[in-house]
């Protein structure tokens, strides 16, 4: 059995969050676990660097002056990579770094990075999340209340919310996210997980339908 404290959004206990830890994942994987998160990091990759080849510089293709009798080294064009001005030898191209795992295996991925921050004593259940208006000060209370105000912390709720997201987006260490959109990247990118309990139920869900 796994668990963890369940708290109201005042920080009081009411209570521990029970489970069993084979509903999510049979163990933990850390090869997967790096293996995916190296797929995020290279899916964020922008990949738009560009350098200019001789032949998208500006400039004459005309030798620079005859082959013979100047005395000189020959010469080519001015667009030639040895000389100022000129393009590039081996110019670099736009590339595309992304790629994807099967998808089985991310949401496995996700399950056992969930998993491991109730196994590691990171994780706090909260009974219910309710913000009647965009204020950033209740969410950093009740991060502070919490606990977990020193460090990066993900919030996970069950379904979207434009108010919850807008209280939280002020604050640079938390993250929000929807149960559904939940991945291994933003479970170990964060110290602290702070999710709701309808968002674990359904999680849970998830796991025992995998």
């Amino acid at each position: 059995m796994v668990s963890a404290p369940l708290k109201n959004a005042s920080g009081s206990d009411i209570g521990s969050y029970e489970f069993d830890g084979a509903e999510l994942a049979p163990g933990i994987n850390k090869q997967l676990l790096h293996d995916v998160i190296v797929m995020y990091e290279a899916n964020q990759r922008a990949g738009t660097v560009q350098t200019k080849s001789r032949g998208m510089v500006a400039g004459s293709t005309k030798k620079l002056y005859r082959q013979k009798g100047t005395g000189r080294a020959r010469a080519g064009t001015r667009r030639t990579p040895v000389r100022v001005g000129g393009g590039h030898a081996f110019a670099k191209k736009p590339k595309d770094w992304s790629y994807r795992l099967p998808k089985q295996a991310v949401r496995l991925a996700t399950r056992m990075a969930l998993l491991s921050k109730f196994q590691d004593g990171e994780a706090v259940v909260l009974d219910s999340l309710a913000v009647s208006a965009p204020k950033t000060r209740v969410v950093a209370d009740m991060l502070k209340a919490l606990g977990v105000s020193g460090g990066s912390c993900l919030l996970t709720i069950r379904d979207h919310d434009t108010v919850i997201w807008q209280s939280s987006r002020n604050i640079a260490s938390l993250w929000v996210s929807p149960a559904v959109e939940l991945n291994a990247y933003q479970l170990l990118h964060q110290k602290r997980l702070v999710v709701t309990k309808d968002a674990m139920d359904f999680l849970r869900g998830q796991g025992q339908g995998a």
